[in-house]
C-alpha cells in the first residue's frame, strides 16, 4: 500500500513539474565572485518557472568562452500545511577560462520567456594570479581534494561520495528551554552544496506532546546560509509554532527524506573539460530536537485556566435598555500574544434569573515573529426573565507571563442593569363575548342538602400517598447514580467517548462531502484520538503510535482490530503531507474509522477483564 501510494505521488510530481507554474517569473545569475588567472570557471543563467529558448549572453572581458550552453531543467514539490506548490527552473551553463588578471563585469543577459523579455543584473568578477603561478592543469589534478562549494561545479564531481556535511536537515527550535504551554518556533531547514533536482519526505517529525500551530510560506532553494563557517543553499521545509503540553524533557523525533542531488561528469576534449549533470538518490534523516519544559510555578491563582503569553481583557454590554424576554449580549474580548486559541471561554457571574444560551467564540489570529498574536471574542446571550434591578458579576482573567515568570489578574467591570416589563412572549387572542344581555337567575328546588365524604375514606386519597413514596424513592436513586457517575470521571468518559466520536465524525462527514480532504483528514483523526483516549483512560498527550497496539490488547481488542485502528492514524496522518485525496479513499477512511469506533464499542470489558460499570 505504501510502495503504491508514493508510486502515485511521483507521478503527481512529474506531471506538475511539466506545467507552468503560477508562481513568479524571473531569470537570475550565478558566477564565482573572484578566481585564478588560468582557471576555468562557469557562469549560470537560471529561468525558474517559465519556458524559453536560448538566452543571448555578451562576452566577458578578460575571459574566454571555451563551451555553453550545458541545459539542464530540475523540479521541486512541496507540501506545506496540507497545501501543495511547485516549481521548476532551466539552467544555461557557459564555461569561460580566465586570462587577464583584473576585475571585469559579467554583462547583463536577456531570454524571451512567456512573450516577455527578462534580463539579469550585470556581476562584478574579479581575476587574480594563481599561488605559485600554477597552471589550472594542477588545480585540475587536486579538484577532487577541494571541498565541495556551490559556485563552483568541479568540486560537484560525479566520482565523490556526498557527505553528510553536503547535504542534510535540521530541526532548529528557537529557544532551549521553556514553561508548559509558551509559544516555541519550530523551522525545519534543508542544507546543500549540490542542486537538487527532487525532493520527498517519506516520513516527517513527530510532535508529541505538543500542540502546531502551522505557519503558511513558500519555499525555495535560493537563499544563501553560512552554517559551521561553510556557505550553503538553504529551503524553508516546515515553519510552526509549538505549544508544550507538559513538562520534562520533549523531543521532536527526526524525519526521513528521499533526495536526487545534481552532480556533474567531466569529460577533458584536450582544450576544455565538459561537465554534463547526473542525479544521484540519497537518504537523509533529519536531526532530534529536545527542549526542557518547566512546569508553571506552584500554587496556581484561583481562577488560572491555562493561558500563557501576554494578554488584556475588555469587556463590552450591549445596549443599555432591558425588557423582559428581549435577548442582549455581554461580549467578552481577550487580545495579545501567546496561546490565545487554547484559552477557554471565562466563567460570567449570571442572575439566576436570566435564561442564558450557550457562548459563542470566535477567533482572529496570526503568527508574529516566534509567537501567536491576535484576539478571542466570547458572546453571551441572555434574556431577563423578571422585572427588577440585577448586576451582571464582574470576572477575572489569570494568565503567566513567562517573561516575568509571574502570574497575572486583570479583572472586568461588573454591570448593574435595570431590566422593566416587555411585550409578554404569551401569544394573545381576541375575547368573544357570546351572551351580551343580562341572564336570569335561576330558579329551582331549595332544598339543598350538603353531603360530604371524609378524604382519608377516599381510595385515591391513599394512592396518592403510595405514587409519591415511590416517586421520592426513585428520585433519591437517581439522584445517587449521578452523584456516583460525577465522581466517576474515568466512567463519565467511557459514557460519552461513543457519543463525542459520532459527533465528530458526523462533521467530518459535512468535509467529506464539501471535498475539503485536510478539514476532513483533521476532524477523523480528532475523533479517533479522542476517543481512544476516553476509552483507554489515558491523556491524548501520552498516547502514540507504539502504545495504541498494547493498551488495546489489554482492553480485550483483539490484534485484526488494533490493526485496523492504527491503519486508519496512518492513513490520516499520511494524507496530511500528500496531494488532496479522492472522494473515494475519503469515503473508505470514513467507513473505515466509523467501523473500528463501533467495533471497540462493542467490546463489553475494560482493561484488565473488569467489565465497564457503564456498559
Amino acid at each position: 500500500m505504501k510502495e503504491v501510494f508514493q508510486k502515485s505521488v511521483l507521478i503527481i510530481i512529474l506531471a506538475i513539474g511539466f506545467c507552468l507554474s503560477a508562481t513568479a517569473q524571473n531569470f537570475t545569475v550565478q558566477a564565482p565572485a573572484r578566481v585564478y588567472k588560468g582557471e576555468k570557471f562557469a557562469v549560470t543563467y537560471r529561468l525558474s518557472n517559465a519556458q524559453g529558448g536560448e538566452p543571448r549572453v555578451a562576452q566577458i572581458n578578460g575571459c574566454k568562452l571555451l563551451f555553453g550552453p550545458s541545459v539542464t531543467t530540475r523540479q521541486s514539490y512541496q507540501v506545506t500545511n496540507n497545501h501543495s506548490s511547485s516549481s521548476f527552473a532551466t539552467d544555461y551553463t557557459y564555461f569561460y577560462r580566465a586570462d587577464n588578471i583584473g576585475e571585469f563585469t559579467i554583462p547583463s543577459a536577456s531570454i524571451q520567456a512567456g512573450g516577455k523579455t527578462l534580463k539579469t543584473q550585470a556581476r562584478k568578477i574579479v581575476i587574480v594570479d594563481s599561488p605559485g603561478n600554477t597552471g589550472r592543469d594542477d588545480q585540475s589534478a587536486t579538484s577532487s581534494n577541494r571541498p565541495v562549494t556551490i559556485d563552483d561545479i568541479e568540486t560537484q564531481s560525479a566520482d565523490r561520495s556526498v557527505s553528510k556535511n553536503d547535504v542534510f536537515v535540521r530541526i532548529i527550535l528557537s529557544k532551549p528551554t521553556a514553561y508548559e504551554q509558551e509559544a516555541i518556533e519550530c523551522t525545519i531547514k534543508l542544507y546543500t552544496k549540490f542542486g537538487i533536482s527532487q525532493f520527498f519526505p517519506t516520513k516527517q517529525p513527530s510532535f508529541d506532546g505538543f500542540l502546531i500551530e502551522e505557519v503558511n510560506f513558500q519555499s525555495s532553494l535560493n537563499q544563501v546560509e553560512v552554517y559551521n563557517g561553510q556557505r550553503y543553499l538553504v529551503a524553508l521545509l516546515k515553519k510552526c509554532i509549538i505549544f508544550p503540553q507538559k513538562s520534562g524533557r520533549l523531543t521532536i523525533n527526526s524525519g526521513n527524506y528521499d533526495i536526487n542531488v545534481v552532480q556533474y561528469t567531466n569529460t577533458n576534449l584536450g582544450f576544455l573539460n565538459l561537465s554534463t549533470p547526473k542525479e544521484r538518490k540519497i537518504q537523509v534523516t533529519s536531526n532530534t530536537a529536545s527542549i526542557d519544559i518547566k512546569p508553571l510555578p506552584t500554587p496556581q491563582p484561583e481562577g488560572f485556566s491555562g493561558a500563557v503569553g501576554q494578554f488584556d481583557i475588555s469587556s463590552r454590554l450591549v445596549g443599555n435598555n432591558f425588557r423582559t424576554n428581549d435577548p442582549a449580549t455581554l461580549i467578552y474580548t481577550i487580545t495579545g500574544t501567546g496561546n490565545i486559541k487554547y484559552v477557554k471561554e471565562p466563567q460570567i457571574d449570571f442572575p439566576s434569573e436570566f435564561e442564558l444560551y450557550s457562548p459563542k467564540s470566535s477567533y482572529d489570529t496570526k503568527v508574529v515573529g516566534s509567537n501567536v498574536t491576535g484576539k478571542m471574542a466570547v458572546e453571551y446571550t441572555f434574556v431577563p426573565q423578571t422585572v427588577g434591578k440585577f448586576t451582571i458579576g464582574s470576572d477575572k482573567f489569570v494568565y503567566f507571563n513567562p517573561a516575568t515568570g509571574k502570574y497575572v489578574t486583570l479583572e472586568t467591570p461588573a454591570y448593574p442593569i435595570t431590566v422593566n416589563q416587555g411585550v409578554a412572549s404569551v401569544e394573545k387572542k381576541d375575547v368573544t363575548i357570546k351572551n351580551k344581555d343580562i341572564l336570569h337567575i335561576v330558579t329551582g328546588d331549595k332544598n339543598l342538602k350538603l353531603i360530604h365524604t371524609p378524604l382519608i375514606e377516599k381510595w385515591w386519597y391513599w394512592a396518592i400517598y403510595v405514587l409519591l413514596i415511590a416517586g421520592l424513592l426513585a428520585a433519591i436513586k437517581i439522584y445517587g447514580r449521578k452523584v456516583a457517575l460525577a465522581a466517576d470521571i474515568r466512567g463519565m468518559k467511557l459514557a460519552k467517548a461513543n457519543k463525542i466520536a459520532k459527533k465528530r465524525l458526523k462533521l467530518a462527514e459535512e468535509f467529506m462531502i464539501a471535498k475539503k480532504s485536510d478539514r476532513f483528514h483533521e476532524e477523523v483523526l480528532k475523533a479517533v484520538w479522542g476517543y481512544l483516549s476516553d476509552k483507554l483512560g489515558i491523556p491524548v498527550s501520552q498516547l502514540s503510535r507504539e502504545n495504541i497496539s498494547s493498551e488495546l490488547t489489554a482492553y480485550g481488542a483483539d490484534e485484526e482490530l488494533s490493526n485496523r485502528i492504527i491503519k486508519v492514524l496512518d492513513d490520516c496522518e499520511m494524507a496530511r503531507y500528500a496531494p488532496a485525496a479522492s472522494q473515494e479513499q475519503l469515503e473508505t477512511i470514513y467507513e473505515e474509522a466509523s467501523a473500528s469506533i463501533n467495533s471497540l464499542e462493542a467490546i463489553k470489558k475494560g482493561k484488565n477483564g473488569k467489565k465497564n460499570p457503564l456498559q
